[in-house]
């Protein structure tokens, strides 16, 4: 089958997750200080910041990625599906992590089990990559085998990262979130194009 209806559904599932981290900033109560109490939210502030620029970075990369998935098995479909579940789930290592830098309490758990779902998240990028273009099972067989393990290297650099960064959180939670933001604003801009070639050029 082709990949409309998949990508329809994703799209969906990404809209929903990246509007849901906004509510778990919390209005302060009628009886603080308002200019006070909203200054005070600036871990939540900080929380939202981060998962928005991972789901953007996510959902920018699954629409680059499916320009050149042409088509699409049961198998991409359950990929594809554990990794919206991780996107829908997000929220909550969104709200833990934010929770902790409220009460200063339990940072580096808090960082590194968000960094753990992102850790997750990679792995699961990769595999919805290397399934549909092992052998071109998926992909536009007019993509240069070049062009596809660029685009394999590049995806790999995401679960290494975040796992490293994952161990330095619990020791700098702080060093950890900076390195989870910059990994994302990196993969913001898709690195690999739309080229391709007349006929591919080396078995994967």
């Amino acid at each position: 089958m082709d990949t409309t209806r998949l990508e329809a559904f994703s799209d969906g599932v990404f809209a929903i997750a990246i509007t849901l981290l906004v509510l778990e900033i919390k209005v302060p109560p009628p009886d603080t200080a308002l200019g006070a109490a909203l200054l005070q939210l600036w871990p939540s502030y900080l929380a939202y910041m981060v998962s928005f620029v991972v789901i953007g970075a996510i959902w920018i990369n699954h629409h680059a990625m499916f320009k050149h998935i042409v088509r699409v098995d049961g198998m991409l479909l359950l990929l594809n599906v554990l990794h919206l579940m991780l996107i829908a789930f997000l929220p909550f290592p969104t709200a833990v992590l934010a929770e902790a830098f409220h009460r200063g309490t339990d940072e580096p758990v808090a960082a590194a089990f968000y960094g753990g779902i992102l850790t997750v998240f990679g792995i699961f990028v990769n595999l919805m990559w290397r399934y549909p273009a092992h052998e071109y099972r998926l992909i536009d067989t007019h993509l240069t085998a070049k062009k596809v393990r660029k685009i394999r290297r590049l995806f790999l650099v995401g679960p290494i990262v975040y796992a490293i960064a994952t161990a330095i959180a619990l020791v700098v939670p702080w060093l950890a979130l900076l390195i989870y933001l910059l990994l994302n604003v990196f993969y913001l801009w898709p690195r690999w194009g739309h080229e391709s070639a007349p006929s591919r050029m080396t078995p994967l």
